[in-house]
């Protein structure tokens, strides 16, 4: 049997109270170095960059797409943090990873599942 890691990651607020309240299940990133020790199975400790609380998620299943272009095709947008009224557009994750960053990283969907809530520190 497999040790299951817990990584550390941290989130703006919107993206935070989504997960919370389980209807944001992708979470989207680069597959840099960081990402890619993520195992299916193991948990993420995402921590609220506004309020430091902590949610932990277990990884269902990691999928790589080329760009997030591609990535935006495969998935609900409710799933990956959008609300219904809001306009979807690939291009929402230039703001946070470069045109050349993800040519050299690729994109990655982190289908998740909320384990706990948590205050900071608790364990």
């Amino acid at each position: 049997m497999t040790e299951k890691t817990i990584h550390m990651m941290n989130l703006n607020d919107s993206p935070f109270k989504l997960i919370s309240q389980r209807s944001k299940t992708i979470e989207l990133r680069l597959n840099d170095e960081k990402r890619k020790k993520l195992k299916e199975g193991d948990y993420i400790n995402f921590t609220n960059l506004e309020t430091q609380e902590e949610i932990l998620v277990e990884i269902i299943k990691l999928n790589l797409f080329p760009d997030f272009k591609t990535l935006y095709k495969q998935y609900d947008p409710i799933a990956m943090g959008y609300k219904e009224t809001d306009v979807v557009d690939y291009h929402d994750m230039e703001k946070y990873y470069s045109l050349d960053k993800q040519k050299l990283y690729s994109a990655l969907a982190i289908e998740i599942n909320l384990v706990k809530e948590r205050k900071h520190n608790e364990y």
